[in-house]
C-alpha cells in the first residue's frame, strides 16, 4: 500500500513539539514510544492512527526507535478499516513506520484471536542478529524482550525493547530475567540501552534495574523524570530509557494535541554519549 499524507498533521510548528536533531556527532538519539497498536478510541469512535503516527515517527528523527503494541497483523481490524481513506497497512506495522532507509526488527510478545503484537526497534544504523526472550509472569500477560545489536559509528551497542507487566511482583521478576538475560546474551562492557513501557507506576523499579548495572536516563540535574502518561495529560512516567556504558546529556517529550492523538503514550527522546 501506498502511504497517503494524513488529513491530520503529526506535528505542529509549537515549541512543545521540538523534535530537533542532536548537532553533535557522538551523540546516539533515542526515541521509546508505546503507540497502542496505532489505534485510538472504542466503539464507532475507534479510528486508525497509524498514518499520522508514521509522520510522528519520521519527525522524531531518532537513530533508535524502540516501539512497543506494535502490530504485524489483526485481521478484524484490517477489515474494520479497508473502507477509510486511508486504510489498514498491508506492511506489519514496523516495517509501515519505518522511515526510509531504516532497518526494522519485530517479534511477537502476545498472540490473540484476531491477531497478534510485540515489540519493534527501527534502526538508522546496521542492526545484527535479532534475539527474543519471553518474560511472561502468568497467563494472562504474554511480555518479552526484544535484542538487537546496533552498529553505531565504529560501536557494537546493544538495544533491548522492554514491555513489563501490570503487576509490580511480575515487573519486578521481570527485572530479574532481564538482568539475566542480559548476563547472558550482552558482552560485558558493552553500550546498552534498555527502553520501552516499564508500567512502573509507584516508580519502584530503579533500584532492580541499578542492581542489574543499569541506570534511568535522565534530564542532568533534573529532580524528576518527565511524564509521558497519559498523552493528554501526562502525570506517571511510564516510559524511560535505561542505560550501561552510555550518558545521558539531554532529554525531551514532545507535546501537544497532535502527540496526544496519536497513542495513550507520549513518546520520550534521550541523546546520550559514550561515557569515557
Amino acid at each position: 500500500m501506498i502511504r497517503r499524507t494524513p488529513r491530520h498533521a503529526a506535528v505542529t510548528n509549537s515549541a512543545t513539539t521540538d523534535t530537533s536533531p542532536a548537532d553533535s556527532v557522538g551523540r546516539l538519539r533515542v526515541a521509546t514510544y508505546n503507540i497502542h497498536k496505532g489505534v485510538r478510541g472504542m466503539g464507532p469512535g475507534k479510528r486508525l492512527e497509524i498514518h499520522n503516527l508514521g509522520m510522528g515517527v519520521q519527525a522524531l528523527d531518532a537513530d533508535l526507535v524502540f516501539l512497543q503494541e506494535v502490530r504485524l497483523f489483526h485481521h478484524r481490524e484490517a477489515r474494520q478499516f479497508e473502507r477509510t481513506w486511508f486504510g489498514w497497512p498491508e506492511q506489519g506495522q514496523a516495517e509501515f513506520l519505518a522511515p526510509e532507509g531504516y532497518e526494522v526488527a519485530y517479534r511477537t510478545n502476545a498472540v490473540t484471536r484476531h491477531g497478534e503484537h510485540g515489540n519493534a526497534l527501527l534502526s538508522r544504523y546496521p542492526i545484527g542478529d535479532v534475539g527474543h526472550h519471553d518474560v511472561s509472569d502468568h497467563r494472562f500477560e504474554q511480555r518479552g524482550l526484544l535484542h538487537v545489536p546496533v552498529q553505531w559509528q565504529g560501536t557494537e551497542v546493544h538495544a533491548v525493547v522492554a514491555h513489563l507487566g501490570l503487576i509490580h511482583g511480575s515487573r519486578v521478576r521481570q527485572v530479574q530475567r532481564l538482568a539475566a538475560f542480559i548476563e547472558d546474551h550482552v558482552p560485558h562492557g558493552a553500550p546498552l540501552v534498555v527502553a520501552g513501557d516499564f508500567n512502573d507506576w509507584g516508580e519502584r523499579l530503579d533500584e532492580p534495574m541499578q542492581a542489574g548495572g543499569l541506570r534511568r536516563a535522565s534530564l542532568p540535574g533534573a529532580r524528576r523524570s518527565l511524564p509521558t502518561f497519559p498523552s493528554r495529560v501526562p502525570v506517571f512516567s511510564l516510559d524511560r530509557i535505561y542505560t550501561r556504558g552510555l550518558r545521558c546529556v539531554d532529554m525531551k517529550v514532545p507535546r501537544g494535541p497532535a502527540w496526544a492523538r496519536m497513542s495513550d503514550h507520549l513518546p520520550l527522546l534521550a541523546e546520550l554519549v559514550l561515557e569515557s
